[in-house]
């Protein structure tokens, strides 16, 4: 799978330019960032918010593969507190389930707080070739941007 490679910024997702060229990647770290990070902020993935989902899946014809993130959601309305990480932790499974669909045999979350107001997502995927992959998100909790 190949895709533009996103990092974290300090004003979310941001991709890298050499030479004027966008840099590629083969690793699922780009649709698992737009998983979990890449919705409309304003959309809690209720039937309430539908109008406000993200703009991109106006011309996806396939409801289960609309971007709709709940951990976004969760991380700017929940509290910041340990006894939430299990919601963080089960919202980010649920806007990954599409990874053992599409590209992989299987995938681990574990959601902590390594500082005050940050959570941090550890996500473990087993490619369907085997390949590992583990990826670390940092993010505010409380707040729309990611951290540093």
């Amino acid at each position: 799978m190949t895709d533009v490679m996103l990092f974290q910024s300090l004003d979310g997702g941001d991709l890298e330019l050499v030479n004027g060229v966008i840099t590629l990647d083969e690793s699922p770290f780009s649709a698992i960032y737009l998983s979990l990070f890449g919705g409309n902020t304003d959309d809690l993935g209720t039937s309430a918010t539908k109008a406000k989902q993200w703009w991109g899946n106006t011309d996806e014809p396939e409801p289960t593969r609309h971007m709709r993130s709940k951990t976004q959601a969760l991380l700017v309305s929940l509290p910041a507190v340990t006894s939430n990480l299990i919601r963080i932790q089960e919202a980010a499974e649920s806007d990954l389930a599409w990874l053992t669909d599409e590209i992989a045999e299987g995938f681990e979350v574990i959601a902590s707080l390594p500082a005050r107001n940050t959570v941090r997502i550890l996500i473990q995927v087993t490619g369907r070739d085997g390949t590992p992959y583990q990826f670390r998100f940092d993010r505010p909790w409380g707040l729309s941007q990611p951290a540093s």
